[in-house]
């Protein structure tokens, strides 16, 4: 299992916390480090079950920015919301916790968290 984890995110300490404390075997991406690609954007995306409006960080000053909360959120904009998380990272919501069969969750609360064990 893989968690891309914000250090300075509290929730992403405390994922990791619970993570320590199951004993769970992980490895942790820095994503706003190590940056993923839309690739990898659209697989985690698929994983979740999510679209990329689901998971974008529209509170934060890129999304501003770009404008983010007045884009269209359908299929044909689909593109544009991934290159926009690619492109600026910190939109991207956190922990998300890419889970041993395939899937992966949006892990911002314990529950979450014990859910991607649990699979």
């Amino acid at each position: 299992m893989e968690i891309w984890i914000n250090p300075a995110c509290s929730k992403c300490r405390s994922a990791l916390t619970l993570l320590d404390a199951e004993g769970a075997d992980y490895t942790v991406r820095r994503y706003l480090e190590e940056v993923p690609s839309e690739d990898e954007i659209r697989d985690v995306l698929d994983r979740l079950g999510l679209e990329p409006w689901d998971i974008a960080r529209t509170q934060e000053a890129a999304a501003g920015e770009l404008g983010l909360k007045e884009w269209a959120r359908d299929a044909a904009s689909r593109s544009r919301w991934i290159a926009a998380l690619a492109g600026h990272p910190e939109l991207i919501q956190r922990p998300i916790i890419t889970a041993d069969d395939g899937t992966a969750v949006v892990a911002r609360t314990d529950e979450a968290v014990r859910d991607a064990l649990s699979r």
